[in-house]
Order: structure tokens, then C-alpha cells, then sequence
């Protein structure tokens, strides 16, 4: 006997009752336990696990084979962009979201890591478990360009980075655009504490991870 198939509206239910299976990866103990508690209140959420590190996350793959992960885009030592390409490497079926609370990423960064969508930790918390549900169940989450929020950095501040980049010391970058000295190092002192970077190195690899720099 033949299989009949289902309705459009049976296969929308079943998608609607579907619960997930969530990873949290995030270092800071607040936000860690703030959405694994967060996520296993969730109906839909059939269990969530979280780690600290990419390491503890590729480790707990196969005890969990989570529809979503929820990773930070700054972990401590390591980018959240390198362990969403290693998620995504391991474990295919697994769509990842990733979230910071150091400005945005571009859509096509992000794409281009793997990642299913982007949130801000600005977000209120049910907007970020919606964006959860959203992945997890085959969606993307990239805000319109009319809604997201002010670019992290501001011009003079990305002038300064770009500038960075390119190996210039802050005597030359006061030189090429005509400020002086002790600006410089102020406009620099802005850019790391966006970037939670701790000097020029680490500044300019979490700008190329977030699409600041090509």
C-alpha cells in the first residue's frame, strides 16, 4: 500500500511541534548559565548543553547532535568564526547562530563562516531564543540593512584600523590623516575596546572575523 502524503498544513505542524536540541558556547559564566537556563524553559527545546570552549563544544557533538548552536563570536583565546567552520565541519546537520555583544558582523561574514544567522547580545532575551528557533528549524537570521544598528566603529575610527592594518605605526597614521599624535591613540584605544582586543594583532583579526577588513 501506498504511502500517502502529508498535507502542507500537517508537514507546518510537525515543524511547529518539533523540539530542538541546543548547544550554548560561550565563556562568560553569566551569559553560559543565563542561556542554558534560558533555553531549557523553552517548550520547544527538547535539551540544551553548553561549553566554554570549541573544544568542549566538538566534544559534546556526539552526546547531543544538536539541531543549533549558539556560539560567541569572542571567545577567550580562540574565534567564535574558526569554531562555528569546526561545528559546521563536524557535525553538517548542525546550524549555527552566532551572537556578540561587541557590535555586529556582516551577513556576508557571517555566510561566509558557515553561520545561519547573527544576533547582538542587545537583543532582548526572547528575541535571541526566537532567532534559536528560527535556525534551528532551517531558517537564516540576518537583520535588514535599514534595521541594524550604528556600525561599530566610527569612520575616523575605521580610517585608524585600516591604517593599522597596513603596518603603520601611530606616528605615521597622525602623519596620513592629519592628527595628531595623542587623537591617535585615543581613536586607537576606542578601536580595542570595541574589538575587546588587546593590541594591533588581535584587533585586526577580530575586524577580518567580523567583516571590518576584507
Amino acid at each position: 500500500m501506498s504511502a500517502v502524503p502529508a498535507r502542507p498544513g500537517a508537514r507546518r505542524s510537525a515543524a511547529r511541534q518539533r523540539r530542538l536540541r541546543v548547544l550554548v558556547v560561550d565563556d562568560h559564566d553569566v551569559v553560559h548559565w543565563g542561556f542554558r537556563v534560558l533555553l531549557g524553559e523553552q517548550p520547544w527545546v527538547e535539551r540544551c548543553l553548553a561549553a566554554r570552549t570549541g573544544a568542549e563544544a566538538l566534544g559534546l557533538l556526539a552526546t547531543l547532535h544538536p539541531d543549533v548552536a549558539l556560539v560567541d563570536l569572542f571567545l577567550a583565546g580562540e574565534s567564535g568564526v574558526d569554531v562555528c567552520r569546526s561545528i559546521r565541519e563536524a557535525s553538517p546537520e548542525t546550524r549555527v547562530l552566532l551572537i556578540s555583544g561587541a557590535g555586529r558582523m556582516s551577513p556576508a561574514a557571517a555566510r561566509a563562516a558557515g553561520a545561519s544567522g547573527f544576533v547582538s547580545k542587545d537583543w532582548e532575551v526572547r528575541e535571541v531564543a526566537r532567532a534559536v528557533r528560527m535556525v534551528g528549524s532551517g531558517m537564516t537570521v540576518f537583520e535588514p540593512t535599514a534595521q541594524q544598528p550604528a556600525p561599530l566603529l566610527t569612520e575616523r575610527e575605521r580610517a585608524v584600523l585600516d591604517l593599522i592594518a597596513a603596518g603603520s605605526t601611530n606616528r605615521e597614521i597622525a602623519e596620513q590623516l592629519y592628527l595628531s599624535p595623542h587623537t591617535v591613540k585615543e581613536h586607537t584605544s576606542a578601536v580595542y575596546r570595541k574589538l575587546q582586543a588587546r593590541n594591533r594583532a588581535e584587533a585586526v583579526q577580530r575586524a577580518q572575523r567580523i567583516g571590518l577588513l576584507s
